[in-house]
């Protein structure tokens, strides 16, 4: 059963005394970092992890997207928003898409749902429901992995683009270019930063989808750019809403691929104005999209680094990951 807007959250006072028995690494982050359960994490999202872990009942077909930030968050919540509500919106020309923002419309568990002072109502969301993290597997209530029909879709995205589309996306949020690189490089590699380390989060739920493929199901976004219809299909069949052979004819895959392209989807209004989060606009969550943008600006002292913490974290995993130079990988 869900909690009603007037349930209350656990009380400041015990989540304020929880912070102060955690370590914490000051650093350019305002408020500095927490580490809980392995992970880095702002306080305020801290707070809000630690509220949906007690709180959140997961329900059968519920369907949980999670990403690392930066990795084709908005892409895969435009997609699959349009592969689940097909039916109810035949005709493009009505899709909330051209309106409302990814993010409204599959909402962020730790950013929006759980950023009140009360709990959040989510009885009245019709099944299945949409929701989003950037939270590790590790950190996931036991009502998400004990439930057999939750299902779990993760992308993540090579780590040379995702630090440099993470610099950019900071740089957005605040105005400026006040951290180099360089330095945020360092501490990519070092895991200080929000949602804790890049190679821990992904192996977790690279290893969970390998035990459970059918709970979790892991997508690259490089695999989606070069093949995004197959995947679609794949995708489809995953979440319980496989395209039908009529639909596979009459063309529904390549339009919803079409429709939720970064190009399309960057030309809407709703996403050239306004912000549904205060630091940051819509615009900031479409840049370029590219595969191996990383090469206008990390340095080859840069790459070799992550090259190295690649082969030292991934060795073994059979886990790889496709930029534009080559193959970068760890098998």
């Amino acid at each position: 059963m869900e909690h009603s807007k007037t349930s209350p959250s656990p009380s400041d006072q015990e989540i304020e005394e929880l912070l102060l028995s955690l370590p914490k690494e000051q650093g350019w982050l305002a408020g500095g970092l927490f580490l809980y359960n392995g992970c880095w994490y702002p306080s305020k999202i801290l707070r809000n992890i630690i509220t949906f872990q007690r709180h959140f009942q997961a329900q059968d077909l519920d369907i949980i997207l999670v990403s690392r930030p930066k990795s084709g968050t908005t892409w895969l919540k435009a997609l699959i928003f349009s592969i689940v509500n097909r039916s109810r919106y035949t005709n493009y020309s009505t899709s909330p898409l051209l309106t409302t923002n990814p993010h409204e419309l599959v909402p962020f568990i730790e950013f929006t749902l759980y950023d009140k002072k009360e709990l959040p109502d989510l009885s009245s969301i019709e099944s299945p429901r949409l929701f989003s993290t950037h939270i590790p597997y590790a950190s996931l209530p036991v009502s998400i992995k004990g439930c057999n029909n939750t299902r779990i879709v993760y992308i993540c995205r090579n780590p040379f683009d995702v630090v440099v589309s993470s610099w950019h996306f900071a740089a957005r949020g605040r105005n400026s270019l006040e951290r180099s690189m360089e330095d945020f490089v360092g501490s990519f590699c070092k895991g200080i930063e929000g949602f804790g380390s890049f190679w821990d989060h992904v192996l977790g739920y690279w290893k969970e989808s390998l035990e459970n493929p059918s709970k979790v199901l892991f997508l690259k976004y490089e695999d989606l750019k070069e093949d995004t219809d197959s995947h679609l299909k794949r995708l489809a069949d995953f979440i319980g809403f496989p395209f039908s052979m009529e639909e596979e004819k009459e063309g529904v895959i390549e339009e919803i691929s079409k429709q939720c392209s970064l190009s399309s989807l960057k030309d809407l209004e709703v996403n050239k104005t306004g912000k549904f989060m205060p630091n940051f606009d819509n615009k900031s969550y479409f840049r370029k999209g590219e595969v191996g943008d990383w090469v206008n600006h990390l340095t080859p002292s840069m790459v070799e680094r992550l090259e190295k913490i690649i082969g030292e974290k991934f060795e073994g995993s059979g886990l790889s990951f496709q930029a534009s130079t080559g193959l970068r990988s760890s098998s």
